[in-house]
């Protein structure tokens, strides 16, 4: 069991520095845009939306209490422990998965109110 939570752990530190790595995925409309206020803005935004809580450590405990759960019911203490391992990998990736997309959501209603007309 001991093992399972390390690699929670490690995959939980790469999601989140994965996450906070990434620049935004925004196209928007540059007809009349000034483009250097606009890399101002799209810098403040990206500072706001560093707001959001990372969800992979929610996502991985949960994950892995789901996959002990159906381990456990399935087979013995050896595949709880396995399912929970698994449980929690995919956990982690889901919960990092939507910290990007509310991230990225909240990126792109920032530049919105800025007056961007962002097109994704």
């Amino acid at each position: 069991m001991k093992g399972i939570w390390y690699g929670v752990i490690l995959v939980s530190l790469v999601a989140a520095t994965g996450c906070a790595g990434r620049r935004a995925d925004v196209v928007i409309d540059p007809a009349g845009v000034d483009m250097a206020r606009y890399q101002q803005d799209l810098a403040q935004c990206q500072e706001i939306a560093k707001q959001v809580r990372h969800r992979a450590l929610g996502g991985a405990v949960g994950g892995a209490v789901v996959g002990g759960a159906v381990g456990g019911i399935v087979g013995n203490g050896e595949t709880a422990e396995k399912g929970a391992g698994a449980g929690a990998v995919v956990g982690v990736a889901r919960g990092a998965a939507a910290t990007r997309r509310e991230k990225q959501l909240v990126i792109k209603n920032c530049l919105r109110e800025r007056g961007y007309k962002v097109l994704n």
